[in-house]
């Protein structure tokens, strides 16, 4: 179990989260930010049937925006993920915290990022 609350320090332009359990079962758990910043964190491990595991992370933000239609308030939310599948055998930890970090390189790179993927560049 990791510990309780994460803290996860700024990166402007998102603020210092802190992430505590709102709910936590063997296969996972459910985070909120205790700032009031809207987010909240996912994160699910499955045993797959074939063998080998997935382990599933997702945040979401939610805020409260002006409809420009029709001027009135209304929640949104919108939300990034990732999803890690380890084959049943073959990979070690090692081996898929350098495929994991070999993602995130690439969406990190400077011929691709995260505002070319936006624009549905591929």
């Amino acid at each position: 179990m990791l510990v309780d609350p994460v803290t996860v320090a700024a990166a402007s332009p998102t603020p210092s989260l802190v992430f505590a359990i709102v709910k936590s079962d063997g296969y996972g758990s459910v985070r909120n930010d205790t700032g009031g910043n809207g987010y909240t964190m996912t994160t699910n491990h499955t045993y797959l049937k074939g063998g080998g595991d997935k382990h599933y992370l997702q945040i979401q933000q939610t805020k409260s925006v002006t409809d420009p239609s029709t001027g009135l308030t209304k929640k949104v939310t919108s939300s990034a993920s990732m999803t890690i599948v380890r084959a049943s055998l073959g990979f070690t930890d090692a081996d898929m915290v350098a495929l994991a970090k070999a993602l995130t390189d690439y969406r990190d790179d400077s011929e691709v990022t995260t505002a070319r993927l936006l624009q549905f560049q591929s």
